[in-house]
């Protein structure tokens, strides 16, 4: 199940609207197939691994990291492949809380003679799969908000100037996070003061969708994100009565303009992320400022906080990471709990998850 859970990370990113799933199948204690779920969430990770295994599977012990699909969707269900493959036992972590599956899948695999076990290796695959755990039970993604503070807990210079932060060795984490993402967001106020490109800049890693909240389209058309539509797609979530024309001229440039209602003169968060998960996102990372950081922890819309911890000191002319109030409203809360802690070159990245 390990193994299964280290091959499904490979698709994290690249496999929504579908889950990253693992699989492995393993007869007489040795591993004769394995597979994880492929770009855009086909082939499934089992039929991935009962391809690998071949007459082999027969017999055999298949691991997954979450329960076979039972429905018919745009391929028929894994349940009858894996039984028609002979497997004589399945070892699932978790069952899928999509309710077009929700214990259907473990059902079906039981009533064709299969031995089913279910629970091994539950912790983490809820945490693999958190992203479609949320989608399905909450109608939203999973949202991760990443920050890079200084000792003095500071996040820029006053007046929006961008400031170095972290080493280089934390910006390639941060890459690396995005790319285990479906999408990345920050509001309109980043991009005018930092002008950032969202994307995953190592090599062979794709990039996210980027998604801009911009109630009034000031995002410009030079930008790096309206410039870079080419190498990933751009999102912008805009007020009802933002100008026609400016979207026109985005739209020309291969940005979506998405439009949502306001609630109490901004942007309706929940309705973008509902939206979102309507299109498949599962898995959000926030990279933004103190005002959409602090829209989303009133909201209580915080999953999962990946906070990079520098050793430098920015002074009094710092902004902090959240608007009006310390960080310790985030991540010392009753919300959250430290799940782990980094060293990453100088610097200290350091992870919390909602409770």
């Amino acid at each position: 199940m390990a193994l299964a859970l280290m091959l499904g990370r490979r698709g994290l990113g690249r496999t929504w609207p579908n889950p990253a799933v693992g699989a492995v199948v393993v007869k007489d204690g040795l591993i004769v197939g394995r597979g994880w779920t492929q770009p855009g969430g086909r082939p499934h990770a089992e039929i991935e691994a009962l391809t690998r295994a071949g007459a082999k599977g027969g017999g055999a012990t298949l691991y997954v990291t979450l329960e076979p699909c039972s429905h018919h969707g745009k391929t028929p269900p894994c349940t009858d492949t894996i039984a028609d493959a002979k497997i004589s036992r399945v070892v699932s972590a978790m069952v899928d809380p999509n309710p077009l599956v929700a214990g259907a899948g473990h059902w079906r695999l039981a009533e064709r003679g299969i031995i089913v076990e279910v629970g091994i290796g539950a912790d983490e695959a809820q945490r693999a799969h958190a992203g479609h755990i949320r989608r399905m039970r909450d109608g939203r993604p999973n949202v991760c908000v990443k920050i890079a503070v200084t000792a003095d807990e500071k996040v820029a210079l006053s007046g929006r100037r961008p400031a170095a932060i972290t080493a280089d060795p934390a910006g390639r984490r941060v890459h690396l996070m995005r790319a285990m993402t479906d999408a990345i967001a920050t509001g309109v106020g980043t991009v005018l003061s930092d002008d950032p490109l969202l994307t995953s800049r190592l090599p062979g890693m794709h990039s996210p969708v980027r998604v801009v909240l911009d109630s009034a389209l000031r995002l410009p058309v030079a930008s790096k994100l309206v410039t870079s539509t080419h190498i990933a797609p751009l999102w912008v979530f805009t007020a009802v009565s933002a100008p026609v024309k400016r979207e026109q001229a985005l739209a020309a440039r291969g940005v979506e303009v998405l439009r949502v209602k306001e609630r109490s003169g901004a942007l309706d968060i929940c309705a973008i992320l509902k939206v979102l998960a309507e299109r498949g996102i599962t898995r959000l990372m926030v990279e933004a400022g103190p005002k959409l950081n602090t829209a989303l922890l009133a909201a209580n819309l915080i999953d999962e906080v990946a906070l990079f911890r520098s050793p430098a000191d920015i002074g009094e002319q710092g902004i902090n990471a959240l608007h009006g109030l310390p960080l310790s409203a985030l991540v010392d809360s009753a919300r959250v709990r430290r799940v782990d802690t980094e060293r990453i070159g100088p610097d200290v990245l350091e992870l919390y998850e909602r409770l």
